[in-house]
This record gives structure tokens, sequence and C-alpha cells, in this order.
């Protein structure tokens, strides 16, 4: 059995020897220290292949080349060809007008145009018969034919329809009875335009009526006999012609 003092002896022999073997370690080196010289800052001699000396340097900066290229421009070269025409683009607004121009030569005269289309409306009807009044009024109705253009005057009934609208002309001419009164209306529509009148003589004559109408389309134009409220008549016979009526237009309306 190991007692106390043993094992205190153990542990002497135990720090003696291990310090016996730390003086047998040899210590670390150290870096060797270069030398120097004077002139180890100076370029190494060209054509040596040395490289020259980083010391002091952590970082080599980089060069980069700049060329400015304005002051490399050369001459100006020959015209290219010209290149195929883009698509138009939208138009602009319209400018302001310019200077009016001198006036140019006068031209030649063109070809003559169509004839302008005329319209015409004319009659003259006579009366071979004598008329005496009745209880009511009455158209005179006329039984000779001088003119009457396209139809316009109605011969049964006596009256001329307006066919082209416009100014017109008429005319009438009645011959009187012995001892009768004489008193007809010339008529447009149903109103008294003019009125021929004779008063009762013991000679007969000739009366007439001459009047300027504006007519419009479809007006009717006639002679009208006054009613029996006097004795009143005109004359005709079958050998000449006493009582006439006359119409023709003068200026055609023109519309706008």
């Amino acid at each position: 059995m190991i007692s106390s003092v043993d094992t205190v002896m153990l542990g002497v022999l135990l720090i003696l020897s291990l310090s016996s073997l730390a003086d047998l370690v040899p210590p670390p080196r150290s870096p060797p220290v270069l030398c120097r010289h004077c002139c180890d800052n100076l370029e190494p001699a060209e054509g040596s292949g040395e490289q020259p000396s980083t010391a002091g340097f952590n970082h080599v900066p980089e060069v980069r080349t700049y060329i400015n290229m304005t002051i490399l421009k050369g001459d100006r070269g020959e015209r290219g060809d010209r290149g195929t025409p883009g698509k138009a683009g939208p138009e602009g607004p319209p400018g302001s007008s310019g200077p009016t121009g001198s006036e140019g030569t006068k031209g030649q005269a063109g070809l003559p145009g169509d004839a302008c289309k005329v319209q015409h409306s004319a009659f003259s009807v006579g009366r071979r018969k004598s008329l005496h009044s009745l209880e009511s009024y009455q158209a005179l109705v006329f039984d000779t034919v001088f003119v009457n253009l396209d139809g316009h005057f109605n011969m049964f009934e006596g009256k001329f329809l307006c066919h082209v609208p416009g100014i017109y002309f008429f005319n009438v001419n009645i011959h009187t009875w012995n001892f009768k009164e004489t008193y007809v209306h010339i008529m447009r529509n149903d109103k008294e335009q003019a009125i021929v009148y004779a008063q009762p003589s013991d000679r007969s004559i000739m009366q007439s009526q001459s009047l300027l109408l504006e007519l419009e389309l479809g007006d009717e134009v006639w002679v009208r006999m006054y009613k029996r409220e006097r004795e009143n008549a005109v004359y005709s016979d079958d050998v000449d012609v006493y009582i006439t009526f006359s119409g023709y237009l003068i200026k055609e309306r023109v519309e706008d």
C-alpha cells in the first residue's frame, strides 16, 4: 500500500524529469534578417531581366490607355448613293395664303354651250256668235282658234290654264250691241282683274281692255259675262269675228 509520502516523492521526480527534457528541446528559430544595402532602392539596370522592387507597395496600379478619337478624324469621304425613300408622313396643317400673283393672259374661247331651253305659251281665239246675259254669271266661250300653243287654252271651258309660271299679257276685244249694255270681266281664277264696259247706245262700238298678270302654275284666266240685272249682251256674226281674247308669256319665272 502506497503512503502519502511516496506519492509526494513520485510527483517531485516527475517534475524534475519534465524540466530536464525541456532543457534538451532547442528554442524556435526566428526568421532570418536580410541584409540591406544603400542601393536597394534603385531600379534594376536595363537589360538585367530583374523585376523592379515592389517594397513599400501593397498594390500595383493598373495602367489603361485612352485615345482621343476627335484628333484622329480623317478626311471627308465621297457621297454615297441615295437611299430608298421612306413612307410619307402625316399631312401637316395648311399654311397661310400666299400673296396674290399677277393676272395671267386671257385664254382661248371655249366651244359654245347648249342653248338655254326657253318656255313658250301663247293663245289667240275668237267668237262668231252673239251672246246675251243669263240669270247667273257665264264664261265667254270661243269657237275660232288663231293660235293655241301646246293647247294651253281650253276651248270647251273658254279658259287659259297656266303651264309656265311667269308674267303674261292679255287682251280682250268686245263689240257692243245697239241699245244694250256691255259688262264683262277679265278673271283670274274666281277674282275680277279688269272690266270691259259700255253703256247702252243707239250705235254699236268696239271696246278693248289689256293688262299684265303674274301667274302661278295652274292659274286660270278667262272672260266672264255679268249676270242679268240689266240688259247685257255682246255682238258678233258668222261673217266677221268681232270678239277676240289673246294672251302670251312675256317672261318666264326663273327658280333660284
